[in-house]
């Protein structure tokens, strides 16, 4: 049964050793992801880390490699997703974020194990609505998408799942933004974003537009909309758990991208 949901942003200078000593501006974020960490592993040892892959057309590979490093944006700083060395199609950039907050959550040992559930980045609504409503079934068969056993998602069997949501926001939220500067619609529009993570609002989530998304350069519309149909427009035979609450621990965009940490917390199961 889903335990917890964890929302985090896709970015690589949440590493400090990307990052480096000067970038302060990156400390409050980063101490509002190592706190959803850190309650995430306490939640469940075992985590979906829902996020996009790092081109169109590049998800939905069977197997992911359970190592990773961040290499290619400047450190090769190394992040693991547990369990035994694994080969397979190398980590996007938001699994790597995955292998790191696992770290960050249980001090880097051994116990917290990630499953990648990585979507298209331009999936469309409706597909990823689909996606979600495959995620909630894993979720409810104890994070193994995999799973046949009818009685897996028994929600009294103890199997207590975490989602890791890791996704970004709009890109031109500041003057010297990666996106182009500063546009009022992209702020709007991340303030829609916001709002809706911060109320927990699958419908909100559900309907954001593509293509107004894809103009702001919204990395993590896709992710969120999957997120959306898993916990609000599930098929009632799925045991997933409505959201009882949300809490929002960082919203804000310090380098002109939108940035959300943000937690939701179950209610009682469906």
């Amino acid at each position: 049964m889903l335990a917890l949901v964890a929302i985090v942003p896709s970015a690589p200078l949440l590493v400090p050793e990307l990052a480096g000593p000067a970038a302060t501006d990156t400390e409050p974020v980063r101490a509002a992801v190592r706190a959803v960490a850190k309650r995430l592993g306490s939640a469940a040892d075992r985590w979906i880390a829902l996020g996009a892959a790092d081109r169109a057309g590049s998800a939905g590979a069977t197997d992911y490699r359970s190592c990773g490093d961040f290499g290619g944006y400047g450190v090769p700083h190394p992040v693991r997703l547990g369990g035994p060395p694994t080969e397979g199609a190398p980590l996007p950039l938001s699994m790597l974020i995955a292998g790191w907050v696992r770290g960050e959550a249980d001090g880097g040992g051994e116990r917290t194990t990630v499953t990648p559930w990585v979507v298209d980045p331009e999936w469309s609504p409706d597909q990823c609505a689909a996606a979600g409503l495959e995620l909630a079934r894993a979720l409810s068969d104890g994070g193994d998408p995999d799973s046949d056993d009818p009685d897996s998602g028994d929600p009294d069997s103890g199997d207590r799942v975490g989602l890791l949501v890791v996704a970004d926001g709009c890109t031109a939220l500041s003057p010297g933004a990666p996106g182009g500067g500063e546009r009022p619609s992209a702020i709007a529009l991340q303030r829609r974003i916001d709002d809706a993570l911060a109320r927990a609002d699958t419908g909100a989530l559900a309907a954001l537009d593509a293509d107004a998304c894809a103009a702001e350069g919204v990395g993590g519309r896709a992710a969120w909309q999957v997120l959306a149909a898993a916990c609000g427009g599930a098929a009632a035979d799925v045991a997933v758990s409505d959201v009882a609450a949300a809490e929002v621990l960082y919203r804000d965009a310090p380098f002109g991208v939108g940035y959300t940490v943000a937690v939701w917390s179950p209610g009682a199961p469906r």
